[in-house]
């Protein structure tokens, strides 16, 4: 009966619709008042989902932007950007590239797919990186390759650890061979940051796909994940049309990589933080 007895609190008035033959103003539910776990199917009012955005019915980890990551991540106040202001070059000059790349700015606030800096989290000084699904679904580009090597770099000379939070669609398209020439850029800038014998930890969150995976999101020296992200290089279809097999049901599931040894943990969104900068400390924190 919650639902009837506060009406105000799900309902508001538009002043321009009437009910038909009365002058009573029509009530109307705002679209963006309720969201539908992708789990367990339920409607769920926007506010119960909290900061984190974790279902109350099943505990699904809905997708949260880098800036609502950030926020639940990093100590307050911490954090500080690094290497934003960099723009591609649009190599393909891919037709209406550049108005997508202004559509993304303008929809998520960021400067690109992946946001850089350093942080504190939970006192532990660190390199922080975390990627944006909003953002042309965080495909990864030379902007992307360029901000994370950097990151790798500024870490390896400050003897900093690095945490990246992995999204993503896999390599952007719209910039063809230098997106995927970013695997090999990323992936050398943590060999040289491994052999400095600093530490390199990974949250793999959904979805974390293509290119990504089959780089830096797998070689971290601890890979965590949130609950049900999905993790894989090709596609499900693409991969049983190839092998003529019916794959498990939760495959490429986080749950099934932790099986089978891909993933160390998997850590529930609202323990994170803790989780993380225990293991910063374990390995050499800086505070």
């Amino acid at each position: 009966m919650g639902l009837f007895d506060k009406k105000d609190k799900y309902f508001r008035i538009n002043p321009n619709r009437s009910f038909k033959g009365e002058s009573t103003p029509k009530p109307e539910v705002p679209d963006e008042l309720f969201a539908k776990c992708p789990a367990c199917k339920h409607l769920i009012y926007q506010k119960d989902l909290g900061l984190a955005k974790i279902c109350p019915t099943c505990s699904y980890n809905f997708r949260i932007s880098a800036l609502e990551r950030l926020a639940i991540t990093a100590d307050e106040g911490t954090f500080e950007e690094l290497f934003s202001g960099i723009e591609t070059r649009d190599p393909l000059r891919f037709p209406k590239y550049q108005e997508k790349l202004a559509q993304a700015r303008e929809k998520t606030g960021l400067d690109e797919a992946v946001l850089t800096g350093l942080a504190s989290i939970e006192g532990q000084k660190t390199a922080l990186a975390i990627m944006d699904a909003n953002f042309i679904m965080a495909s990864m580009g030379t902007v992307v390759g360029e901000k994370i090597t950097r990151l790798f770099e500024l870490a390896t000379k400050e003897k900093l650890p690095v945490v990246i939070f992995t999204a993503s669609g896999g390599a952007r398209m719209q910039e063809g061979i230098m997106s995927l020439m970013q695997m090999a850029k990323i992936s050398a800038a943590v060999k040289r940051h491994s052999e400095a014998g600093l530490f390199y930890l990974t949250v793999l969150t959904d979805p974390t796909t293509g290119g990504v995976t089959a780089s830096f999101a797998m070689e971290g020296d601890i890979i965590l994940a949130e609950p049900q992200t999905l993790v894989g290089f090709a596609g499900r279809r693409v991969i049983e049309t190839t092998v003529k097999q019916d794959l498990p049901e939760d495959f490429q599931k986080a749950e099934f990589l932790l099986e089978h040894g891909f993933v160390d943990k998997i850590v529930k969104r609202t323990v994170l933080p803790q989780v993380i900068g225990k293991l910063l400390a374990f390995h050499g924190g800086v505070s």
